[in-house]
């Protein structure tokens, strides 16, 4: 237990200990506040990354990833009650980042196949672009600007559906947004149809 000298109670149980004094006894360098903070948010943390999908060992990745940042960044967090919010963040972004990297693990062999030939030679060269091709990036480049438009949560759930490099389940695409998995469908429509009309006044 946390010692008693930086508290006012007499008798302090770990569960009536504030978030906020356990973050500031950390940055004393109390290793027991540590420890206490750690099991109170410990099946919290595990939690994420397992309804997204991820395995025990991915998600004990993801919970070392979590407080590893969390060490790093304690003496900056300027909120010390909310350090709950902050995990549970903290603990989507490496959710996704894992997937991410096990992902591009699994199709950087396929890239290096379309790009380089047997002898390793670039299969790609210098010449002009076909006016097709052209276009369509011109119109991705429209669509990005559009996306880019939005409010943060459309703009955030479009580029979970559409620009990873192996598209996500709606249940994790939940857990990262932190919202129910019914309603990715039913807002992904709607953030479809604001991304719609922003093209449309733009002259898409």
């Amino acid at each position: 237990m946390i010692t008693q000298t930086h508290f006012t109670s007499p008798i302090v149980t770990e569960s009536q200990i504030s978030d906020a004094s356990l973050v500031l006894a950390c940055r004393r360098g109390e290793a027991e506040a540590w420890n206490v903070l750690v099991n109170r948010y410990q099946r919290l943390i595990y939690t994420i990354p397992r309804r997204a999908g991820l395995d025990e060992d991915q998600a004990a990745e993801v919970f070392q990833r979590t407080f590893a940042k969390l060490l790093q960044y304690l003496d900056r967090i300027k909120q010390p009650e909310s350090i709950q919010a902050w995990l549970v963040t903290t603990a989507r972004r490496e959710t996704l980042q894992l997937i991410r990297e096990q992902r591009s693990e699994l199709s950087l062999s396929q890239t290096d196949m379309l790009e380089y030939g047997p002898n390793n030679e670039a299969i790609l060269d210098d010449n002009p672009l076909p006016d097709e091709t052209l276009e369509h990036l011109e119109e991705q480049h429209l669509i990005r600007r559009a996306i880019a438009a939005m409010d943060e949560r459309s703009r955030g759930l479009l580029n979970l559906l559409y620009y990873q490099p192996v598209p996500l389940s709606y249940a994790q695409i939940a857990v990262i947004l932190d919202m129910p998995e019914g309603s990715v469908g039913p807002t992904r429509a709607r953030c479809l149809e604001k991304l719609r009309r922003l093209l449309e006044r733009g002259g898409f």
